[in-house]
């Protein structure tokens, strides 16, 4: 059978205790020796050294009602028992000398006595397996009798024997990853994987978010969500600021993020704190950061770094400790090879990068976002709109066709709820509603299509052109369409294979697509250049 073993802190005032008397008082130590249904072998007791005698008196008491059980005194050096970096030190140190045998020992921490910062220090390093040892708390007996041992109680840390807590956890994630997705029940798997991540990352980190993916596909929305998720925790007591870096440039730029003195440039009357100052303790959200100026990155870089920037015009630096999420549609890699955006803010910015998919890529998302953008509306209006069962059968066959672009991801979607709802005669959308919709959508797109597919010439030499049966032309300017606005050849591949992909249980879009490309002797290079 393996030995118990406690380890415990002397309680000072608890355990102390001199004369016939003695026995008359509840010492927590000596308690832990005293009850019949469980004996410990040996007994670690850690003591300041100025309560020396105190610790010789528990130890030969303990052996007089315990004569099986070995103790050990151990001088601990805590100068101030409620200083935590002190304490924790201390007992940290304790534990790294101790030369622990799990195999032929259980171990039990007692925790009832010293100061509230040792039970919480030992506490700590029981959770962390420092001590590889469950909790051991004592009380006193309700009613004071001679020798009268008390109560006796063990806590097991293993989270996880804990049904009822284990299930609170997991709820509690879950409620996170759907406050993240406004309830949204979405079924995209590498969305979900996605939102899963963030969530963990916007609950357990500070470092800097940067969220990629097209105009439209709810990287704002994303931001404010993981904010508020964070204000909710308490990790947050500041605003959500958010700016849109491709709408400021130059001094206006300087004068927005960071603030700026009374006669700092043109124009200046009076000052301003800037948004960075606004964001203090809060969240910052730069969207399309990749349009910021050179001279802006620098600062923000510092700012990021050092949590302090110097004001336009001013000598003195400001001081503003807030979280950053950054969004983009860019590829911020090649404006680093270009020289457009400095690779040491990109380093710092995407220590946690996250791609968000455009509609198109997550069509089986569309039907509970319609539901959703419905909810939302009948929120903002009061008046309540609803498809009857044939409109909204032909609408989604439309959205979830291959053919059907989502240009504006999210905010096509947006938009065509809106229009429909307010064309829906006593809130219920019809399917004549719903065809003017479809074709004033395809109107938007072909007009999309036609402007990205107009410069096919610029590829193809006009004898080849010449060449292609007009089957093939559309087929290609359709192609060249969604390669132009794609990330990445394994985008478009996803993007143009969407329907297909589904069927086969492997799939390479990328390879599938650059064969394709082949054929017209054209190359990914080729589109993207």
């Amino acid at each position: 059978m393996k030995r118990n073993v406690v380890i415990g802190v002397l309680g000072s005032t608890l355990d102390r205790g001199d004369g016939p008397d003695r026995w008359s008082n509840w010492r927590p130590s000596v308690s832990i020796c005293q009850h019949d249904d469980r004996l410990f072998d040996d007994f670690e007791l850690l003591f300041e050294p100025k309560f020396g005698h105190v610790a010789e008196r528990v130890c030969d008491d303990i052996q007089s009602v315990s004569p099986e059980t070995t103790v050990r005194r151990h001088e601990v050096a805590l100068d101030d028992p409620w200083d935590f970096e002190g304490v924790y030190g201390t007992l940290h140190q304790f534990a790294r000398d101790y030369s622990f045998d799990t195999d032929r020992c259980d171990y039990f921490l007692h925790i009832t006595t010293g100061t509230h910062v040792v039970q919480i220090c030992l506490f700590l390093l029981a959770e962390s397996a420092h001590f590889p040892a469950k909790l051991l708390q004592t009380a006193p007996p309700r009613k004071r009798r001679p020798k009268n041992a008390g109560s006796l109680r063990i806590i097991d840390l293993d989270l996880s024997r804990y049904d009822r807590i284990a299930e609170r956890f997991h709820t509690e994630q879950l409620e996170s990853r759907d406050f993240l997705k406004s309830g949204i029940a979405t079924r995209n798997t590498a969305f979900n994987q996605a939102i899963e991540k963030i969530e963990h990352v916007a609950i357990h980190s500070t470092d800097p978010l940067l969220l990629m993916g097209p105009t439209g596909a709810g990287k704002s929305q994303l931001a404010e969500r993981i904010y508020e998720l964070k204000k909710a925790k308490r990790q947050l007591t500041g605003r959500f600021v958010e700016v849109n870096c491709a709408t400021i440039r130059g001094d206006a730029a300087m004068s927005t993020l960071f603030g700026h003195t009374r006669g700092s440039f043109t124009g200046a009357v009076g000052e301003r704190s800037g948004l960075l100052r606004e964001a203090d303790r809060g969240l910052l959200f730069l969207d399309e950061i990749g349009e910021l100026g050179v001279d802006e990155q620098a600062m923000l870089l510092r700012a990021i770094e050092e949590k302090q920037f110097l004001p336009l015009g001013s000598d003195a630096t400001v001081d503003s400790d807030f979280q950053l999420i950054c969004g983009t549609n860019r590829d911020l890699q090649a404006d680093v090879r270009e020289g457009r955006f400095r690779d040491d803010l990109l380093a710092r910015i995407h220590f946690w990068t996250f791609r968000l998919l455009p509609l198109a890529e997550r069509r089986e998302d569309i039907e509970p976002n319609l539901h959703y953008e419905l909810e939302l509306l009948t929120a903002r209006t009061g008046r309540r709109c609803r498809f009857n069962k044939e409109a909204r059968q032909r609408f989604l066959d439309f959205a979830l066709a291959p053919d059907a672009l989502w240009s504006a991801n999210f905010r096509d979607l947006n938009a065509a709820v809106r229009r429909m709802a307010t064309f829906a005669p006593s809130g219920r959308i019809t399917t004549d509603v719903v065809a003017d919709e479809i074709e004033r959508l395809r109107g938007n797109w072909s007009g999309v299509a036609e402007r990205r597919a107009s410069n096919l010439e610029d590829y193809l030499d006009p004898a080849a052109l010449a060449q292609l049966d007009l089957f093939d032309r559309v087929q290609l300017e359709t192609v060249v369409a969604v390669c132009s606005d794609a990330r990445s050849l394994s985008e478009a591949g996803r993007q143009l294979f969407a329907a297909s992909r589904q069927r086969r249980t492997s799939t390479n879009d990328a390879d599938r697509l650059r064969k394709y490309l082949a054929r017209f002797g054209l190359s990914w290079a080729d589109l993207r250049g």
